[in-house]
């Protein structure tokens, strides 16, 4: 028999082993915000009576394998954006029950090598990956500032009497902005993101909330990664930038030089031009540049995704 909440989230996180933290992190999320919300108002009760109330409220949320089957199946049939879904093997029921698995939606791309290169272009987890990294430039600066300034204006106003109430309204937005984040990381990327706000007691004093809050390491790792964003978004847009606009000046090059007479460069009053015969290679080569580059932004994507995931999930 479970006595309290602290043993059913224990019970229910130990059932979602192996499930994606994300989705951990919700289910605990969800089941203790019910449960205490619920005994909400029975601090003044005997225990017995407590532990009664809780049996009921349990019996009515489920119990810890009841609701981690509910997750798990719940999961199958919302994976992440740009992931499969999974219902178009309904027909077969048994086979999916076995055979799918919701921690690892991605499936394995067996097509011929030419064919995965050249398919980049319609490939959607790319296409939003490139998304990311240029919309990364703009958060990253909004992060890295917001951090800066938090901090320090934290750490300077921590001698008066405002300085505490500051800091915890800080934390508090570091905690909604990661939130954010996690929303458009797995909007472009795909990747399995927390979906709830972290449930905190409404009844917790402000003092013993921001303590907890200074205790959590997901605090701290959220900082970190907002810092990182700065410097890393700057990194994406000069990177793919480049990549993006050398690759459409080469497929350009022939409309240029065979339909503008436009020189490749200026100098001294001298023009210089490609010679006709190396125009379709500066072709070829721009094509295979802008494929290597979408491959290059679908890597990166990932990449981050995982970071992401390390550092702004908590379980």
């Amino acid at each position: 028999m479970i006595n309290s909440i602290e043993q059913y989230l224990a019970r229910l996180k130990e059932e979602l082993s192996g499930s994606d933290p994300a989705t951990i992190q919700d289910a605990l999320t969800d089941a203790e915000d019910h449960l205490r919300t619920a005994l909400n108002g029975l601090a003044d009760s005997d225990s017995a009576s407590r532990e009664e109330t809780l049996a009921a409220i349990i019996e009515k949320y489920g119990t810890p394998d009841e609701v981690a089957a509910a997750y798990r199946e719940i999961e199958r049939f919302t994976p992440p954006a740009y992931n499969k879904p999974v219902s178009y093997r309904e027909k077969e029921p048994a086979v999916v029950e076995e055979e799918i698995e919701p921690e690892e939606p991605a499936v394995r791309d067996t097509r011929p090598l030419y064919l995965r290169f050249f398919g980049i272009v319609i490939d959607p987890r790319a296409w939003g990956a490139l998304l990311y990294l240029y919309f990364a430039f703009a958060t990253g600066i909004i992060y890295f500032t917001w951090v800066s300034v938090g901090v320090s204006l934290s750490v300077s106003l921590m001698v008066l009497i405002i300085g505490i109430p500051f800091a915890a309204l800080f934390i508090l937005s570091i905690w909604g902005i990661s939130l954010a984040e996690g929303r458009i990381v797995e909007a472009l990327l795909g990747i399995r993101m927390p979906r709830r706000p972290r449930y905190y007691r409404k009844n917790m004093g402000w003092w013993p909330r921001l303590k907890s809050m200074l205790a959590d390491r997901y605090t701290w790792l959220s900082l970190v990664y907002m810092a990182l964003q700065g410097p890393l978004g700057v990194f994406y847009f000069c990177l793919f930038t480049v990549l993006i606009a050398v690759s459409l000046y080469g497929i350009a090059t022939p409309v240029l030089h065979f339909g503008f007479h436009i020189p490749v460069s200026s100098m001294n009053g001298i023009q210089y031009y490609f010679q006709d015969w190396i125009t379709p290679f500066t072709f070829i080569a721009g094509v295979l540049l802008l494929l290597a580059t979408m491959h290059l932004a679908k890597l990166f994507g990932q990449l981050h995704g995982r970071m992401a995931k390390a550092m702004l999930v908590r379980i």
